[in-house]
């Protein structure tokens, strides 16, 4: 006589607590059967159909009380265990979603209120589930010691090298401190031994919050590279204000407001930084006069509402010989100037002489933008000297009353480079808008997109340029400063340039011919664009490069518990994904590396000396959607205003589709592609190899539980090295600065910041003393604590 015949003739029945676990199997057999059965008509895994099955079978079994119950919950957990591994190999990330509810409900099984609910005569076989869960928390154990996306290594090299320089080891007179764009301090008194006792020298607080009353766009952030020149600290906020800082103190010398007109339609509203310029003696003007008297020590600062500012360094007073009153208007020569779509988030390179100068547009939405033209300024009097037009025919026309810059034309938002030695600057390029759609391109408008140029310093000419990506349709633009240094070769010194791409690609090229250094051999990659546009059908992609190699396929999605891995599986399904450059697509299409790109405005550090650089790479994924035409979606503006972010939906007014653009999540707001999104990374430019690579930031921010999981997290910003062999990073999404050891890339030393850090550090000396100082402001729509502080650490007394 079976048991369950036994029970039901004595009228015995199963306790509360099972029943109530046999609901709870029951549920999840339910959600399994469906969501895994949906995935298996899509063609991914069947196993969580077979899942399912037997979630429901075993909820059956454990209302009736069935002893079977037990054996054969220990043969699911078992089963999926393997099934996990096969599918994934030794990977706690990945592991933990597979089993973080089954693994769980084992135990309850185990918990004596379950055990006693049984009827009288059953006796649950408690051995075979407690060795299946022993079995899978050992596992977990065993895989959470194993990181298969580590480096370990060692760079070469000995901190505490020296390199030549035009600026003073103790200054920091550019972005990148100098028009090199290295981020690179030659400062040493900081070092792996003692960065552990830094401590905050002075915080300042600009007062500069984002607007209560609705005026700023979701794309306000604090973004700042302070410079350091003499005895004074020069910074700008959000809304372009500018302060002079005392370099020992913090306490605020002098602030200039330029009044920025902002809106909430605007695409940005940050300030990434101001330009410095000396005026040496004997100084002449572009035309051969004698530079003017006024602000012998100058600042230049590019506002997001298209003007040009030139402030005297020493009292905040506008520049009276400069353009009128100080300002010129940067929206001069275009048929495209309202405000808020021609933008300078990043500060301009100045030369001896020049103002070079580039500016962001308001991406994706029309195909009537304003021009991405690249000028040269006299450093001076503000006056045009040149232009760079990347959609002209003639490339360096002056506009006139019968001719203006080309609309629409490739622009530059990015900061750019210099060699005055060579006379060149260098360039970073990026695409017409709209940034999805290639369908209305033009051969003659495409020759430059996503490539680096470098041009005549003195005439805006045309030197040489690079292609990194063909026909772009996924925003893989060159996003960050371009870094120069003189590579040590067996054959000499080489003069290199190292631009990252958003795609993970590091390119590395002469950066007199524009010819490789680092092979990057065009290769093929995925086809089928929509109708009316088109693909390359190859691309070039760097040897030294930190772009994912493994596709993604559904078994790699992720997620806190099996249903949102689950559900990230099903989507993944959904929508087309061939590999990296898979065309735009109605269905949608995954972007991995995403369209925020594996490298940002942050850029690498290097260490001239040691032949050595920094990187942070992250790979965040994104999907892309065209919509097409309707009437809810029209081809062209209405009185509808741009919305204000990059993320979301796009109208791409003038094409024949608009664009959803947003970040490849669950439905509980987690990545699908597996961590870690983010690494720091160590490079050997003699052997352009990758020696270490560690994952970098914890869940401390972004989790409902302040729980620091290290899992590597995405970012923005960059990282700063020294010679004393510390790198720093604050650029996390939580809130961290960190130091890492430049030779092993261990993490030594970090400390909270009171907002998101989403900004790049920079060091200084003063009074025989070594600073670093970051921004903390937070970034609007990447999610982090919004705040106005500028922090300086430094060591107890300097020792």
């Amino acid at each position: 006589m079976t048991v369950s015949s036994d029970l039901s003739r004595r009228g015995e029945r199963p306790g509360f607590w099972l029943r109530l676990t046999a609901l709870i199997f029951l549920l999840v057999g339910i959600a399994a059967f469906a969501g895994g059965g949906w995935l298996a008509v899509l063609g991914g895994s069947p196993y969580y159909v077979v899942l399912g099955v037997a979630m429901l079978v075993e909820a059956w079994l454990l209302w009736r009380g069935h002893r079977l119950a037990y054996p054969l919950y220990a043969a699911v957990i078992v089963a999926t265990l393997l099934w996990a591994i096969w599918e994934v190999g030794v990977d706690f990330w990945l592991l933990v979603p597979r089993g973080d509810i089954l693994a769980p409900l084992g135990l309850w099984l185990l918990m004596p209120w379950v055990v006693r609910s049984h009827p009288n005569g059953v006796k649950p076989r408690r051995l075979p589930v407690a060795v299946a869960v022993v079995a899978a928390l050992a596992v977990l154990a065993v895989s959470f010691t194993r990181d298969p996306s580590t480096i370990d290594g060692i760079l070469p090299g000995t901190s505490g090298q020296t390199v030549a320089s035009d600026v003073p080891d103790d200054e920091w007179q550019a972005y990148g401190r100098t028009n090199a764009g290295l981020h690179f301090s030659p400062l040493k008194q900081i070092t792996p031994a003692n960065v552990d006792k830094l401590q905050v020298a002075w915080t300042f607080r600009t007062g500069d919050n984002p607007d209560i009353h609705g005026k700023d766009p979701l794309e306000s952030t604090f973004e700042v590279t302070p410079l350091k020149i003499g005895h004074m600290v020069y910074l700008c906020s959000p809304h372009q204000r500018v302060f002079a800082l005392d370099a020992t103190t913090g306490k605020k010398v002098w602030m200039f407001d330029p009044q920025v007109q902002d809106d909430p339609t605007y695409q940005h509203l940050t300030c990434r930084g101001v330009s410095y310029h000396a005026t040496p003696a004997g100084a002449l003007t572009s035309d051969g006069k004698p530079a003017p008297a006024d602000c012998p020590q100058r600042l230049l600062l590019p506002t997001n509402d298209g003007r040009m500012i030139a402030i005297d360094a020493a009292t905040g007073k506008l520049c009276p010989s400069f353009g009128v009153h100080g300002q010129i208007d940067l929206k001069d020569g275009m048929t495209m100037k309202r405000k808020g779509f021609y933008e300078g988030t990043s500060p301009p390179v100045v030369t001896k002489q020049m103002i070079i100068m580039a500016g962001a547009v308001t991406d994706n939405y029309s195909t009537n933008e304003p021009s991405g033209v690249v000028r040269g300024f006299d450093v001076y009097t503000g006056k045009l000297v040149w232009a760079w037009d990347a959609g002209a025919i003639d490339e360096n026309a002056l506009p006139l009353a019968t001719h203006h810059y080309t609309p629409n034309s490739p622009n530059s938002w990015t900061l750019s480079a210099a060699d005055e030695k060579l006379g060149l600057v260098y360039v970073p390029v990026g695409m017409s808008t709209p940034d999805i759609w290639g369908g209305n391109r033009t051969k003659l408008g495409e020759r430059y997109t996503s490539s680096l140029v470098a041009l005549d310093i003195a005439t805006g000419k045309r030197v040489w340029s690079y292609q990194t990506v063909h026909h772009d349709l996924w925003d893989m633009d060159l996003p960050s400063q371009p870094s120069l240094v003189d590579l040590h070769t067996k054959n000499g010194i080489v003069p290199a340039i190292y631009a990252p791409a958003k795609t993970g690609n590091i390119f590395v090229l002469d950066r007199r011919t524009g010819k490789l250094i680092v092979p990057a051999p065009e290769t093929p990659v995925p086809q089928g664009a929509m109708a009316g546009d088109w693909t390359s059908p190859t691309q070039p992609y760097s040897q030294l490069s930190f772009q994912p190699r493994a596709k993604l396929t559904d078994a790699s999605m992720w997620g806190a518990t099996m249903f949102d891995q689950l559900a990230c599986r099903i989507m993944f399904k959904q929508m087309k994904y061939d590999g990296p450059f898979t065309p735009p697509t109605t269905k949608g299409t995954v972007v991995f590396p995403g369209d925020v790109g594996m490298f940002e405005w942050g850029g690498i550090a290097i260490d001239p000396a040691r032949q050595i650089a920094i990187a942070n790479p992250m790979a965040f994924p994104f999907v892309s959607k065209l919509i097409p035409r309707g009437p809810n979606n029209p081809a062209q503006p209405n009185a509808q205003h741009p919305s204000g972010s990059e993320i979301g939906v796009q109208p791409m007014y003038g094409t024949p589709y608009g664009v959803d653009l947003h970040p490849f999540l669950s439905p509980i707001g987690l990545p699908c592609p597996s961590p870690p999104w983010g690494y720091m990374a160590g490079i050997d430019l003699k052997t352009h190899k990758v020696l270490w690579k560690h994952k970098v930031g914890t869940t401390r921010d972004s989790s409902p539980v302040p729980i620091g999981l290290k899992i590597g997290v995405p970012m923005l910003g960059g990282p700063m090295v020294t010679a004393g062999g510390v790198a720093f990073l604050t650029a996390t999404i939580d809130d961290y600065i960190r130091a890492f050891d430049v030779t092993t890339g261990k993490m030594i030393w970090q400390a909270r910041l009171p907002a998101g850090g989403q900004s790049t550090p920079m060091s200084y000396a003063e009074g025989g003393r070594q600073y670093v100082v970051t921004a903390a402001g937070g970034h609007g729509s990447f999610g982090t604590k919004m705040g106005d502080y500028v922090i300086a650490y430094t060591l107890p007394n300097g020792a």
